[in-house]
């Protein structure tokens, strides 16, 4: 106090212009870092609305997910460092407002007050060192997003040509099925031109019997011409000759059709409605099958290869007459013989 006063009566007092100096060094020094500060958040807030733009992985690229969200989580951390970095600042400058009206009404703390603007000094440096590493890690931040966003782009290529490579396949597909009805359409055509020269001369052998009908595109036996009533058994001499002709127009027709056909003769055996009373068959669903086996069973003695012959029992539920008179249980009563695909 009395150096001060005895500064003052003696001459030019520079002290309070100095102070006045200081003081304005460090505002501008606050308004820089203050700048400095309102810049790191604007370039924090365009480095996060960056993130936005992944919003399209899937689950071939669960790992880089989950990198991204470390990456994220990284990042928020940062942003945390930074805001306790505005914290401190504004600490900072509250204890450099607070230090200054000490100053200014006290002038013997001129001397504490200067102490403690030089600690506030080097807190600010060292809050500007971190800042600089918020930054650099902020940078390398970005760099991994690029990366991650040039592998997201790779993996879309890589689908987009999947996708490509799959509607050429279909195309494919489309053109095989094409061909293969087309194929289909000609073996059908084939074996309908067999099927008609073995009815032609399966015609010619059996020549003109009224026991023997074509009916559609099948031959039509009754069954009295191969069995007696009741029975599943070729007793009947005159059964196994029509079954002999048979065998032959079939061994024929087997060097006929390339082997690539799948044809089979199907022989379908049918009863009428009547109840059957025989020990044999429980009922006439037993009995059809059975006659029907019995004629595969011949033709297969004969020479007929096994894997071009089909027997199925139908009993009395595929009747060609619904009456219930003798006639139509006769014409229900019957052997059928049809050509066709396997």
């Amino acid at each position: 106090m009395a150096l001060a006063r005895a500064r003052r009566d003696g001459g030019l007092n520079y002290w309070p212009g100095f102070v006045d100096a200081l003081s304005t060094f460090i505002l501008g020094i606050m308004f820089l870092l203050t700048v400095f500060v309102l810049l790191q958040f604007y370039l924090t807030q365009e480095v996060s609305g960056k993130d936005t733009a992944l919003t399209r992985l899937n689950a071939q690229i669960a790992q880089l997910t989950e990198l991204l969200s470390l990456e994220k989580t990284g990042k928020l951390s940062l942003e945390e460092q930074l805001a306790q970095i505005r914290s401190s600042l504004s600490t900072a400058e509250g204890d450099r407002d607070r230090y200054r009206g000490l100053y200014e009404g006290i002038g013997s703390g001129a001397a504490s007050a200067q102490g403690k603007v030089t600690e506030l000094s080097g807190q600010l440096d060292a809050e500007k060192k971190l800042s600089s590493r918020a930054l650099a890690q902020v940078e390398i931040l970005n760099q991994q997003i690029a990366a991650l966003r040039r592998q997201l782009a790779a993996l879309e290529e890589a689908l987009d040509a999947t996708e490509k490579k799959d509607k050429e396949s279909q195309a494919r597909i489309a053109d095989l099925g094409q061909r293969l009805n087309v194929a289909l359409a000609q073996r059908v055509q084939e074996l309908s031109r067999y099927r008609s020269d073995f009815f032609g001369r399966l015609r010619a052998i059996l020549g003109n019997r009224p026991d023997i009908r074509i009916v559609g595109d099948r031959f039509v036996f009754q069954s009295e011409v191969f069995f007696d009533t009741g029975k599943a058994t070729l007793d009947k001499p005159e059964g196994r000759t029509e079954l002999d002709g048979l065998a032959g127009a079939l061994l024929d027709l087997e060097k006929k059709i390339p082997g690539e056909i799948p044809w089979v003769l199907r022989v379908d055996g049918h009863t009428d409605v009547r109840p059957i009373n025989s020990p044999l068959y429980k009922n006439n669903w037993e009995l059809s099958a059975a006659r029907a086996i019995s004629v595969v069973q011949y033709l297969i003695a004969k020479g007929v290869s096994p894997q071009h012959l089909v027997a199925a029992g139908f009993g009395e539920f595929q009747p060609i007459e619904t009456e219930k008179t003798e006639e139509a249980f006769t014409r229900n009563r019957r052997i059928e013989l049809k050509l066709t695909e396997r």
